[in-house]
This record gives structure tokens, C-alpha cells and sequence, in this order.
């Protein structure tokens, strides 16, 4: 038996159709689980605030020394939390071991 193109069309499209409506009953036939009673948390303790690396600072006393006089003293404050926070962040990626194999987070498709 041979399924002419608008039969297959009309499957398509019904099956499609009616795809939400099977995904809404297969996920109201599964049963809530209890839910459990969860222990408090635990109180941690703030962190105290650390000391700045020397990497860190170094980039702060370049800014200082090429902004210095462009900048007010507390932007100069901000600037150097940031880059506290980027120096930081590329020391975390730096610990990360990657494999050969592992592959990038993206796809490319032209």
C-alpha cells in the first residue's frame, strides 16, 4: 500500500497536533512525590573578604597609573574589585582539566 503525499502530510500534522496533548497525559499519570521535610540549613559563615592577589593588584596599580587622574577614587575602588573578580574567575577556569577529547560548548553550522 502506497501513502500519498498529502496522507503523509495529514499523519504528519497529526501527529504533531497531538503530540502536547500525549506529553500532558503521560506526565499527569506520573505521581507527585511526597515531599520530605528538608533539615535546616546550616548556618555558614560569612566569608571574610580576601586579600586581593598580587596579580590582582598589579593590574590595579597599571590602571591607577594610566586613569589615575581621570578617574574619582571611589570608581577607582570598583575598578579594582573587578578586576579582583576577573583575575579570580580566569584563576577557577585555569584549575579546570580538560581532556583532549573534550569538545567545545558550542555547535557551528554554517
Amino acid at each position: 500500500m502506497k501513502t500519498s503525499r498529502r496522507q503523509f502530510a495529514k499523519n504528519v500534522s497529526a501527529a504533531l497536533l497531538s503530540a502536547p496533548l500525549a506529553a500532558s497525559l503521560a506526565q499527569a499519570q506520573v505521581p507527585a512525590k511526597p515531599k520530605e521535610p528538608s533539615a535546616p540549613p546550616n548556618p555558614q559563615p560569612s566569608p571574610t573578604p580576601a586579600k586581593p592577589s598580587p596579580v590582582a593588584e598589579a593590574y590595579a596599580d597599571v590602571a591607577h597609573a594610566r586613569f589615575g587622574d581621570k578617574v574619582k577614587p571611589e570608581q577607582m575602588e570598583q575598578l579594582g574589585k573587578d578586576i579582583k573578580g576577573i583575575v579570580d574567575a580566569s584563576d577557577r577556569l585555569r584549575k579546570v582539566n580538560l581532556k583532549n577529547e573534550d569538545e567545545p560548548d558550542f555547535v557551528f553550522i554554517a
